[in-house]
């Protein structure tokens, strides 16, 4: 397999730092077969590129993904849920026009000191979607108003089993006290046990991050290191 490596430049989520990416190169018929592969070894994907961080003197990010059967909510996510409980949730492969206007209000309320803002349809559209792995989508709602949408693959691995991998979520910036992102990931959870997947794959946690740090919480999960998954059952490693 053919990879690239990216020029340096300032990092996302360590300010004192500078990251680079490995970028898968190949052209193949079948990158949605290779995705299911590469994401155990620690891959994303952003819009149709695949990508890893390979930063020579940092190595901060670490994949994580939490084993959906074995999963179990904490007391506090269970008040999450009963705060939502009069939400409702679809899962959706065709997108809608009304996710836009969702999404930029979400960044351009929410993430004024990010590189996505301010939001535009080019950006947005360059990112979330993939011609050759479409995402799902898991659409929130109170009653007919769309409240929430977690941007989701749908990954299929060469022994057969699946996964859901989370890329993206947005939500109504007035909901922020609702533990919103904590509830979108456990409907996420929800629809990926219901749908016989077998790992919900979160991104990179950082650790000294402290916006990242909220993965942890969901409990079991496995971290990568030196490409073995280790599992975690507490937040105390």
């Amino acid at each position: 397999m053919k990879f690239g490596l990216t020029q340096s430049f300032a990092c996302s989520y360590l300010p004192d730092k500078n990251e680079q990416l490995l970028v898968f190169a190949e052209t193949e018929q079948d990158l949605r077969y290779r995705y299911g592969q590469l994401i155990q070894a620690g891959f994303r994907r952003s819009g149709d590129q695949i990508y890893r961080p390979h930063c020579p003197t940092c190595e901060a990010c670490q994949s994580v993904r939490i084993p959906v059967a074995q999963f179990s909510p904490s007391r506090s996510q269970r008040r999450v849920l009963k705060r939502n409980s009069h939400l409702t949730t679809t899962l959706s492969s065709t997108p809608k026009d009304e996710y836009y206007p969702l999404y930029e209000r979400y960044i351009n309320e929410r993430h004024t000191d990010g590189s996505m803002y301010p939001a535009n349809r080019e950006q947005y559209n360059s990112f979330i979607f993939c011609n050759w792995n479409p995402p799902v989508f898991i659409e929130a709602r109170d009653g007919d108003e769309l409240v929430a949408v977690a941007v989701t693959d749908d990954i299929r691995h060469c022994d057969g089993t699946a996964s859901f991998s989370a890329l993206y979520t947005f939500f109504a910036p007035e909901l922020s006290s609702s533990s919103m992102g904590t509830w979108m990931i456990l409907q996420q959870i929800a629809h990926a046990k219901s749908d016989a997947r077998s790992f919900l794959y979160l991104g990179y946690q950082i650790d000294e991050c402290n916006k990242m740090n909220y993965k942890t919480k969901f409990l079991p999960h496995e971290r990568l290191f030196d490409m073995n998954w280790q599992k975690f059952s507490s937040n105390k490693a």
